[in-house]
């Protein structure tokens, strides 16, 4: 279910042949929910504590009809200037065919509830320039572009390079 979205994420990003991860390496590393609670508009799962062999924590979203329409993909971060946590969302996805039906504004909820409880400072993610319409809905719910700050990320060979590079 969650490679399913994941996988549904990567085509919906133009990016088929870029999913690696496997149930297996899913069911490793991430935190699921083991019980739910419920809403009008669907169950959002209580999610199970992470360590440090499974960062990540995965809210799924499931229509009344017990369908997994969408998911938010994050782990905690923390703001040195403001010396508290927050949540960073690594990928929010909900399936195309459900989108308009408050699914995504109820998981950014969901998350800023939490970050609220933990009285941290932010929840923040990134979106893809080209991606308007998800731009415009996180405008709508209050999220600010952070024009100053450019993405940057070392994998692949390069990750393998740095990690030896004073050796």
């Amino acid at each position: 279910m969650v490679l399913e979205l994941i996988q549904a994420l990567a085509d919906y990003e133009k990016e088929p042949d870029a999913v690696e991860a496997t149930v297996e390496s899913i069911q490793e590393t991430i935190a699921f929910a083991p019980s739910g609670e419920s809403s009008d508009t669907a169950t959002v799962p209580h999610t199970e504590p992470t360590s440090p062999s499974r960062p990540a924590r995965c809210l799924l979203l499931f229509s009344p009809e017990g369908k997994a329409v969408g998911m938010a993909l994050y782990f905690y971060n923390y703001s040195t200037w403001r010396s508290r946590p927050g949540i960073y969302l690594e990928d929010l996805f909900v399936q195309p065919s459900e989108r308009g039906r408050g699914y995504g504004k109820r998981l950014l909820v969901e998350l800023a509830k939490q970050v609220v409880a933990m009285m941290g400072a932010r929840l923040e993610w990134v979106v893809l320039k080209w991606n308007e319409p998800s731009i415009k809905f996180y405008e709508s719910i209050g999220a600010k572009a952070l024009d100053e700050w450019v993405g940057m990320r070392v994998d692949g060979p390069n990750l393998e390079k740095l990690a030896h590079l004073l050796d």
